[in-house]
């Protein structure tokens, strides 16, 4: 059997609720996990929100649409630097999840291990 990686493995806690795993809205982590594009990312879930990233370590790659919400509604945040930020809100996170996988640029994933290279290091 294949050793787990360190993206599976901290899938995997973040699902199964482990302790010491991040904590976020169980019903948004699932909705994520069931998408395969996203389940390549790298999960952040921190103060409501969940984000993605091409990498396993600090610094994030932050270029990524996230979810911020939870059973009830979420809304789908498009990077920072994008000039259009939101990307649609009052979503299930089913439609929230698919909506970033929507908007994923195509080279995307999945995530390598370590951190994120700095802007003139990007080779794709």
């Amino acid at each position: 059997m294949a050793e787990e990686t360190l993206l599976e493995r901290t899938w995997r806690e973040i699902v199964d609720r482990l302790p010491g795993a991040r904590r976020g809205e169980p019903a948004v982590i699932a909705a994520a996990y069931a998408e395969p594009r996203l389940r390549a990312l790298f999960p952040f879930p921190s103060h409501g929100a969940l984000t993605f990233h091409r990498n396993t370590e600090f610094p994030w790659s932050n270029d990524l649409p996230f979810i911020v919400g939870d059973v009830q509604a979420c809304t789908v945040y498009a990077p920072l630097h994008a000039s259009k930020r939101v990307l649609g809100e009052s979503l299930t996170p089913q439609e929230a999840a698919a909506l970033v996988v929507a908007h994923l640029p195509d080279n995307c994933g999945p995530a390598f291990e370590g951190p994120w290279p700095r802007r003139g290091n990007l080779t794709d």
